[in-house]
């Protein structure tokens, strides 16, 4: 997923009201810029960091510019627009850069289903029949020894998503949670039980119940973000 143009970089000075980031240009001039990203971002918003951002061709909005990627002290870019991950795993498919998800000729997303009015992020299917719901969640909460958590915060949300995608299998579908890994300093990843236990008990439901679990890490620099390499999930 390419950036056009590539991003503009900056200093990030301070992330507030959730949606909203203070930077410093290069030019030193300073403005606050859109930030689409509902977690907590734990050790992806410092002050000091380098932030990367785009800019809307919208004369509409209030605040044209959106935050994209930011980078930390040790060097290593996180993508903290959340909005992003979706596009990365469906150009993945369509490339077919995902061995696990080949086979199916229909790809579909943002498609409503569930007993809890949900809406999957990508449905593969094969001749209308054989069905794959694929719910995908961007990690970027990093902890020690390289290990990456899911969520950054208490996720109701995601439990529910957890409880959906067990009733596709139930129903004979198959169903696949994707965790995305935004953050060049995760190497593996397992469900934060320490932030959301309810969370990490429903990982193991879902498990038990043969929903299957796939983790991707990306290639992240200002001009594009693509899928790399599959990683570890533990539990």
């Amino acid at each position: 997923m390419k950036f056009e143009p590539a991003l503009q970089s900056a200093t990030l000075i301070k992330r507030y009201k959730r949606f909203l980031v203070d930077i410093v240009k290069e030019d030193h001039t300073q403005c606050t810029i859109h930030c689409a990203n509902t977690g907590a971002m734990t050790g992806c918003a410092d002050s000091g960091y380098r932030a990367f951002y785009s800019t809307s061709s919208n004369t509409k909005r209030k605040y044209p510019h959106s935050l994209e990627l930011t980078q930390n002290m040790q060097g290593k870019l996180i993508c903290v627009n959340t909005a992003l991950a979706n596009k990365i795993v469906l150009e993945a498919l369509h490339l077919n850069q995902i061995p696990e998800l080949d086979g199916y000729n229909t790809i579909t997303a943002e498609v409503k289903y569930g007993s809890e009015n949900s809406r999957i992020d990508i449905l593969l299917s094969q001749n209308q029949t054989d069905k794959c719901y694929v719910e995908i969640k961007s990690v970027t909460l990093l902890g020690d020894n390289h290990q990456g958590f899911f969520p950054d915060a208490v996720s109701t949300r995601g439990q529910k998503h957890l409880r959906e995608l067990i009733e596709m299998k139930q129903q004979g579908h198959r169903a696949v949670l994707l965790f995305l890994v935004q953050h060049q300093g995760i190497q593996s990843v397992q469900p934060a039980a320490h932030i959301d236990p309810n969370y990490a008990l429903g990982i193991n439901a879902a498990l038990k119940a043969g929903v299957e679990v796939l983790c991707y890490n990306t290639h992240i620099s200002a001009k594009e973000i693509t899928l790399n390499k599959r990683l570890t999930f533990s539990y």
